[in-house]
């Protein structure tokens, strides 16, 4: 039980005793008190001056003497400021905690609650590589999957591949017309980037044909309709619906040659799903549930034969479900996909990872799935982020300008080498090691910059600032872990004869910050935000820095007090480790 737990249990059990009435954790507050005060954390009591006839000194003198009286082991003094009541807690219950949780691996983790999660993210599409966009998408992602399983649940992560659609045929026209036989391997070339290459082809040469149309007399509307390399893309997107057999191997083999660029991306920055869908097998799905939906009046047809429904009420618009020629649209196809996660799993929360430009879709998704009476409706949840850009501003794929996933992990593991050497103290790795050092540091460097900022926000995405060893950043952790491991590979722990130690200012506040992780864990998953973890673990490695900088561990005052910091280093470590874990990041034991 947590520390805030058993504060919580010890307030209102002295409240019932010493005043009439029913208590719960709702009539007072507990927060952690504040620097410039004594004190570890505080009872705000102002709400119950009223119930109680007593002003706040009066209510806080009472309550903090029958806390000291009967919980002697947790409370060792109090003060009362202005109505508010701060408790110091007892060396004796910072010292057992270590004592018994020093070396806990487990520590953090919670048991498992019986309730299912899947989280989709990623979504990449087929006609070109990953950006820096997927990026933010896939830690994000991965991330929130990591610290739910931490929180006791069970965990499927899931992936939608976005592989047909007229997208895709852009890719696929521009290599018939000028690939002349080209593949990844007789280029050289990484599958998803040579697929892409394409797609930039297709429109460079559609701007072309714009501009040629536009030149001959014709206005921008009809040149763009009627540009040739968009009539054959048109084209080839119906072929694939009737299932030429040609046009769906050029699919196949394409996609193939993709796939096998992002298995590489995904091994290499650490992603993983245990479900893949892809919408060449699900953009069929929905239509009977708009049959559902017209039978129960949620849906109405308009003379075209198109099936829309009305969202006016909910501070929306109509929104077509199915177009007039029985065809379905994007909302109707992820209509059917929610149903068929929820009929194949039965999960208890369906967890979209997908850009706030999806925002009003995702409304549109949820209500429809509301109105319709579906048991999973409420808990389809959108998991919104911003977008994230690099200091030059916004990418656009279709133009060739946007930043590959490949590329920026490139230049954060070349980073990441200049920075430690520069440093100048891994004279004695081998290249191997090295090797595993940079890319170690490099994509932790990137992972926690994306982490750190709260996933509604959009952020801006430095590389060089990233990697900061001393800065608000993932090396500044790692390298505070490695020196860390370096102290215990020449100090073995031991058990201190003297069970009733003094801690220090900073020895406690270590201690402090290490209690919280369990807590941090939960408040990260219920927020589902790994930037709760993230600046949690900044602050928990930089009060070790300042206790280790004050006080020494191998030539402590005493055997008692160094045995306590080798236990206070081991247990930091090994939160550092799991927390950093949770985030997708490797911590280094030598740096």
């Amino acid at each position: 039980m947590s520390i805030v737990k058993q504060i919580q249990s010890a307030v209102i059990n002295s409240l019932s005793s010493n005043f009439e009435g029913i208590f719960t954790d709702k009539d007072f507050q507990i927060n952690q008190t504040k620097p410039e005060f004594e004190g570890d954390y505080t009872i705000v009591l102002f709400s119950l001056v009223k119930s109680l006839k007593k002003s706040p000194d009066e209510i806080g003198n009472e309550l903090g003497k029958l806390l000291l009286k009967n919980y002697p082991e947790l409370f060792s003094s109090f003060n009362i400021i202005k109505g508010f009541l701060n408790l110091i807690i007892t060396d004796e219950y910072w010292i057992t905690l270590l004592q018994k949780k020093h070396n806990d691996i487990c520590f953090g983790k919670h048991a498992m609650n019986g309730k299912k999660v899947m989280v989709e993210y990623s979504s990449p599409n087929t006609n070109k590589p990953l950006h820096l966009g997927h990026l933010r998408n896939n830690f994000l992602g991965w991330s929130v999957a990591e610290i739910l399983k931490a929180n006791g649940y069970e965990v499927l992560k899931s992936c939608i591949v976005n592989d047909r659609g007229i997208h895709i045929c852009k890719s696929m026209i521009a290599w018939e017309l000028f690939a002349n036989g080209a593949t990844p391997a007789t280029t050289n070339t990484k599958g998803d980037h040579f697929v892409g290459e394409y797609y930039v082809k297709f429109n460079d040469e559609y701007k072309k044909q714009v501009g040629e149309l536009k030149a001959s007399g014709m206005n921008e509307a009809d040149a763009e309709k009627n540009a040739p390399i968009m009539l054959q893309t048109q084209q080839m997107l119906q072929d694939w619906e009737a299932g030429k057999p040609e046009v769906i191997e050029l699919w196949k083999m394409m996609n193939g040659w993709v796939y096998e660029g992002f298995d590489i991306t995904y091994k290499m920055i650490g992603t993983d799903f245990d479900k893949s869908y892809y919408e060449s097998e699900t953009y069929l799905l929905g239509k009977d549930i708009v049959q559902e939906g017209l039978d129960k009046k949620v849906f109405f047809k308009k003379e075209d034969g198109s099936v829309w429904i009305d969202l006016t009420a909910d501070g929306l618009d109509e929104k077509l479900v199915l177009r007039k020629d029985g065809t379905s649209v994007y909302i109707t196809q992820d209509i059917g996909l929610a149903k068929q996660k929820y009929d194949q799993y039965k999960i208890d929360e369906s967890i979209y990872v997908i850009g706030d430009e999806q925002n009003y879709h995702m409304k549109v998704l949820k209500l429809i799935a509301q109105k319709l009476g579906f048991p999973y409706a409420n808990d389809i949840y959108h998991l919104s982020y911003g977008m994230v850009e690099l200091p030059t501003g916004k990418m656009k794929s279709r133009e060739g300008t946007v930043v590959d996933a490949d590329d920026i992990v490139d230049e954060m593991i070349s980073t990441a080498q200049n920075h430690t050497e520069a440093l100048g103290k891994v004279k004695d790795f081998t290249a191997e090691e090295l090797n595993i050092l940079y890319k170690t540091i490099g994509l932790g460097a990137m992972k926690f910059y994306l982490l750190r900022v709260d996933p509604k926000k959009k952020m801006i995405f430095n590389p060089e600032e990233s990697i900061d060893f001393h800065g608000f950043t993932g090396p500044f952790i790692q390298y505070t872990y490695a020196r860390i491991k370096s102290i215990l590979r020449k100090e073995k722990l031991f058990n201190p004869e003297d069970k009733h130690l003094t801690l220090l200012t900073l020895e406690k506040e270590v201690l402090f910050n290490l209690e919280q992780f369990p807590q941090i864990i939960i408040e990260a998953g219920k927020e589902l935000s790994p930037a709760t973890l993230a600046n949690y673990l900044f602050h928990l490695a930089k009060t070790f820095n300042s206790f280790y900088t004050e006080h020494s561990i191998a030539n402590a005052e005493t055997n008692e007090k160094k045995s306590l910091r080798l236990q206070l280093a081991n247990m930091t470590s090994i939160v550092l480790s799991s927390g950093m874990q949770l985030l997708g990041i490797q911590m280094p034991e030598r740096m």
